[in-house]
């Protein structure tokens, strides 16, 4: 059945002309005017009346609707000189049963400011949209390279120089390491030192998202695959990463379940949205992280023996900080420097007590604890230097330790001289009982959090508030 307007009503069509195109005319095969509305002959200067069946380049000044109603050939945003300006034209053939009855022309803009003014408008939502898409960039790039990365010691340096090396290539990197030991910052830097350094990099903590959300945040979805989801659907991480890098963090947390489909991508290079039918091919680099035994998960029946293989084909064991207490002074002199930067503060310095009380500890929470402890410091601190007194209560309780001196009597029966005794704030004594049992429970736990914060009868949300309190990841 052939639909035309007939079904609207005939005094309708002209407000419906007006609302599509505000000046508008329609010319014959001769040229001459059929139709023009109220809006074009009010900027013509003329009447509906006066312009109505009379040769369009009578009425139109610099008109080309006679030339196009016998050419055939249709001009788009074209520039038309009229009344001592230029607008902009859009200019169309009518055909009928294949041959040209006449011309449609149609004014884009009546002046140049008109023309001026939705060029601004323009520019300002590109310009806006450029912003969004530089920031969208930024955070997709990298931050650290390989000379951020400090350390002289051994150890460090034997870890940083593999490092160097794999980087060039595209194959999985599983990074081993105990929380705070800086595997997201070797990540940027192999990211930084491949071939896709230009591309995007982009970053997913496995153990901080929800069982339920992870498989859309990485895979994404399609419009409607689910109450509330976005309208048009939504890219999954894997899809922003393409031709880039995708850093798992914490990769020892994740589902079994979500494991068997990040197994699949990594075998067929292809990812399928929730709620799609078809499979979009992606090139991505794996790069994983975990403070976690996964051998032992994979003999626990925790983790996918298959999987642990295929993101275990360059293994990168980045030593804890108490291996390498060489390199504190160094760390710490870099951290402080940073530090600086977000205190607005210059020429902070450390005191030699301070360096040997830092070197005496066993950092736990490995380089992330020792930022925190030195963050701490400067909140705390009036002038230039950091001495013990501005450490925390755990740090100076060191002192207790190696202060007592003992001394051998007449006898040769050997005596204890202990220090007075020094009383702490009680929020500094409670905050060093709070970290301690929650390292505890993360030892009890194998560096399960969630079974940690369990154990200690405490919200998962507030577990993690705590663990970033006290530099534990």
């Amino acid at each position: 059945m052939n639909l035309g307007m007939e079904g609207i009503p005939y005094n309708w069509h002209e407000q419906i002309i007006n609302l599509l195109a505000e000046r508008i005319v329609v010319v014959d095969r001769d040229g001459i005017i059929l139709y023009i509305n109220e809006a074009y002959c009010e900027f013509l200067g003329t009447t509906v009346e006066e312009a109505i069946n009379r040769p369009v380049q009578d009425v139109i000044e610099n008109t080309r609707m006679h030339i196009i109603a016998k050419t055939g050939q249709k001009e788009l945003a074209a520039v038309h000189p009229i009344n001592g300006s230029e607008m902009v034209a859009n200019r169309f053939p009518l055909v009928v049963n294949g041959e040209i009855v006449g011309a449609l022309g149609t004014v884009m803009f009546r002046n140049p400011e008109e023309w001026r003014m939705y060029k601004t408008k323009i520019q300002n939502l590109a310009e806006e949209l450029n912003y969004y898409k530089t920031k969208v960039e930024k955070d997709l790039k990298s931050k650290y390279h390989f000379n951020g990365l400090i350390g002289n010691s051994p150890t460090f340096l034997a870890t940083k120089k593999l490092a160097e090396r794999i980087s060039a290539n595209n194959s999985s990197v599983l990074l081993i390491g105990e929380s705070g030991t800086g595997k997201e910052l070797f990540a940027h830097a192999i990211h930084n030192n491949s071939m896709r350094s230009s591309l995007p990099f982009v970053t997913i903590n496995c153990a901080s998202i929800p069982e339920h959300l992870l498989e859309s945040e990485l895979f994404g979805y399609e419009d409607g695959a689910f109450t509330g989801a976005k309208k048009g659907g939504k890219k999954g991480q894997f899809q922003v990463a393409n031709n880039g890098t995708i850093f798992l963090d914490e990769i020892g947390d994740m589902p079994l379940a979500m494991q068997s489909k990040l197994l699949r991508v990594l075998q067929e290079k292809e990812i399928q949205r929730i709620g799609g039918q078809k499979s979009i091919a992606v090139d991505v680099r794996i790069i994983a992280a975990t403070h976690r035994d996964l051998e032992k998960m994979v003999e626990e029946g925790k983790f996918r023996q298959d999987l642990y293989y295929r993101l275990n084909v360059i293994k990168i064991e980045i030593p804890p900080l108490r291996k390498r207490k060489e390199d504190i002074p160094l760390i710490s002199l870099g951290l402080l420097k940073k530090l600086e930067g977000i205190f607005y503060r210059k020429g902070i310095e450390l005191s030699s007590d301070v360096i040997k009380r830092l070197m005496q500890h066993t950092w736990p929470g490995n380089i992330r604890e020792l930022e925190n402890v030195l963050e701490r410091a400067i909140n705390v601190l009036d002038g230039k230097i950091i001495d013990l007194a501005h450490l925390p209560l755990y740090l100076r309780d060191l002192e207790l330790d190696n202060t007592c001196v003992k001394e051998t009597n007449k006898e040769n029966k050997p005596s204890t001289i202990k220090p007075p005794l020094q009383v702490q704030p009680l929020k500094e004594t409670l905050a060093k009982v709070e970290k301690d049992s929650i390292l505890q429970a993360l030892d009890v736990t194998n560096g399960n959090k969630q079974e940690a914060a369990k154990l200690l009868e405490i919200g998962k949300t507030s577990f993690y508030e705590k663990c970033k309190l006290y530099g534990i990841n």
